[in-house]
């Protein structure tokens, strides 16, 4: 039976030195998150030796070295690391350190070699990791000498539907069980186009004086797309395009992973037309949707095609299925620090009209220089700012930040809308078990329930609202 707590700060006093990190309200159906979570290195070194040491992280995509002996650098966790395929073609994921003294290998930040090359001391080592020379070798004993010195690889290496995931410990369930519902989505993303999909050359790059967990709360929050982005909502009105909340919604995947499944946020290039996209695009989405359902049948299609997704992969993938897709990857760097990577995955085939539609279209709103992003960084920013104000407050109760909109759905079947903060509550659940604690119950908690299967939307099917704007003889020849 769970104990009544009168007050967060008697809760305090009761753990003496850890105050407790996600506190859950049953009676008033309120949740806040204690701000040391966003601000305290202690709670930083937990999260790198409990999460990015011990989980599944996203990497890359696979087609961003697409050839035999291609390569990109980068860091993961806060360590460095060389992505590369092998002579062979096979995927590999290596520290980027040196195995004789630590130095740092590859300098560069991408390109294709079958070697790599320590700059100190000359020692050199194949794509594959195995060691191709030591200089002066006869100077060191034992005949396993050379073996031992191959390049580090990460632990655990696994890809998804193009997605490659890695792990600095053995110790992780296989990738996909860790992706568990989240997997679908992912999935869904291939079946998009019948040639694939590949990441675009060229890697978006910029950093937020913020605590990473803010880009995932931004992410998963609804409620502020209209206040936050009302620039972007009264472009789209003004072009035709009419933005609402109804019939949008939020899920727990498990496994700290969310959804939102959007319906009023805009069209989709290729599969949902809208006005600002033009003429020659409705036409071509038409002819595109058709090829879907004969494909995937009409209902996958319509799960595909007429939903916009914001998939976040715990704990550190973003997947922006709108207009276009992006993927955007964090890398903590401190408590108010995260470094942002982002991507654009498109068609493999795809007409060049078509690919620089898709491109305007997705920098024009979620590239570090569009209509939301910029907005996106100062709202977390701000926050990262906001909440020194109460730290170290005598009145403890203060430093807490409330995520309880919506909360009375998690006591019935209902589905969590996506301006609701359920999303939001999931995260920090599994994120506070994650790094060792509990949340703290007042009253009693509901029965554990399985968390609603994500429903698809009931908005017109797609194919038939893109017909029903097309003539009489562009519906023939789409046919």
């Amino acid at each position: 039976m769970t104990e009544r707590r009168g007050s967060i700060g008697a809760e305090r006093q009761r753990t003496a030195t850890d105050t407790p990190l996600v506190v859950q309200d049953w009676d008033t159906l309120t949740f806040r998150v204690h701000r040391s979570a966003y601000r305290d290195e202690n709670v930083f070194a937990d999260e790198r030796a409990r999460i990015w040491d011990r989980s599944w992280l996203y990497l890359g995509h696979e087609t961003e070295i697409p050839e035999p002996n291609d390569f990109v650098v980068r860091n993961l966790g806060g360590r460095p690391l060389i992505f590369c395929r092998d002579t062979e073609g096979e995927l590999h994921a290596f520290l980027n350190s040196c195995p004789h003294r630590g130095t740092v290998l590859c300098r560069e930040s991408r390109g294709s070699t079958k070697l790599f090359q320590c700059f100190y001391h000359a020692w050199t080592f194949r794509n594959n990791g195995d060691v191709a020379a030591i200089p002066d070798q006869v100077a060191y004993s034992g005949d396993d000498f050379r073996e031992s010195m191959a390049l580090r690889p990460v632990a655990r290496l696994e890809t998804f539907e193009g997605f490659v995931f890695v792990s600095f410990t053995a110790d992780v369930p296989p990738l996909h069980e860790h992706l568990g519902a989240a997997a679908d989505y992912l999935t869904m993303i291939r079946e998009q186009h019948v040639g694939g999909m590949e990441v675009l050359p060229g890697t978006q790059l910029y950093s937020v004086k913020g605590n990473w967990k803010l880009g995932v709360e931004n992410a998963m929050d609804g409620y502020h797309f209209s206040p936050t982005h009302n620039t972007f909502v009264g472009y789209l009105r003004e072009t035709g395009f009419a933005v609402d909340d109804d019939d949008q919604y939020a899920y727990n995947l498990g496994n700290g992973h969310s959804l939102l499944i959007l319906t009023g946020h805009g069209g989709r290039i290729s599969m949902l037309w809208e006005p600002r996209f033009g003429e020659a695009e409705r036409e071509r989405t038409a002819e595109h949707r058709r090829e879907m359902e004969q494909r995937l049948g009409s209902e996958r299609a319509h799960l595909v095609a007429d939903e916009s997704h914001i998939l976040f992969v715990f704990p550190n993938l973003l997947l922006f299925d709108l207009e276009g897709l992006s993927i955007r990857q964090l890398e903590p760097v401190a408590p108010g620090h995260t470094d942002v990577r982002a991507w654009q995955l498109v068609p493999r085939v795809e007409d060049a009209d078509v690919r620089d539609l898709r491109m305007r279209t997705m920098v024009s709103f979620v590239g570090p220089g569009g209509l939301a992003t910029p907005d996106d960084i100062e709202a977390y920013e701000a926050v990262q700012r906001g909440i020194e104000a109460t730290a170290g407050d005598a009145r403890t109760e203060l430093d807490y930040s409330d995520m309880s909109r919506g909360m009375a759905s998690e006591l019935t079947d209902d589905r969590g809308r996506s301006t609701d903060e359920g999303a939001m509550r999931g995260f920090w659940r599994h994120w506070v078990r994650t790094i060792g604690q509990d949340p703290v119950d007042i009253g009693t908690p509901p029965p554990p329930r399985a968390e609603p299967v994500p429903q698809p939307s009931k908005r017109p099917h797609g194919l038939d609202e893109i017909l029903a704007g097309l003539g009489a003889e562009a519906q023939e020849v789409t046919r």
